[in-house]
């Protein structure tokens, strides 16, 4: 896995209904240098992003309630300045359009890369 943590912290927002998964995600976030917060419905990330201000979330799509293509469309308005990785077991033809996408599962080299590509853009 690389290595290459930002050189300032940026803020992270994880969307993820599965507390495993949600927490690999934070952790692995945490090692490359992010400031992570971690929320489980589309409704807690509402809050959280009006208050974090993320350069990044990681949304999950099949979410409780809100789900992750409302969210999506949420934060496009609310958090334009916010790039967004969508993370699901679907096909990728079902994402909606963001920057990033990592079909589970994946590996913690492989969300690494993700991250350094859409930071690079």
């Amino acid at each position: 896995m690389p290595v290459s943590a930002p050189s300032n912290a940026r803020n992270a927002l994880v969307v993820d209904d599965t507390p495993e998964q949600a927490e690999l995600v934070e952790l692995l976030l945490q090692r490359l240098g992010y400031a992570v917060v971690t929320v489980n419905t589309a409704e807690a990330a509402i809050v959280a992003y009006a208050a974090l201000e993320p350069q990044i979330a990681i949304v999950d799509l099949l979410l409780p309630g809100i789900d992750g293509w409302a969210l999506v469309t949420a934060m496009k308005r609310d958090v334009p300045g916010c790039l967004l990785l969508v993370t699901s077991v679907l096909e990728l033809d079902e994402y909606p359009v963001v920057d990033g996408v990592l079909p589970k599962p994946f590996s913690a080299a492989q969300l690494a890369a993700e991250l350094d590509r859409m930071f690079a853009a």
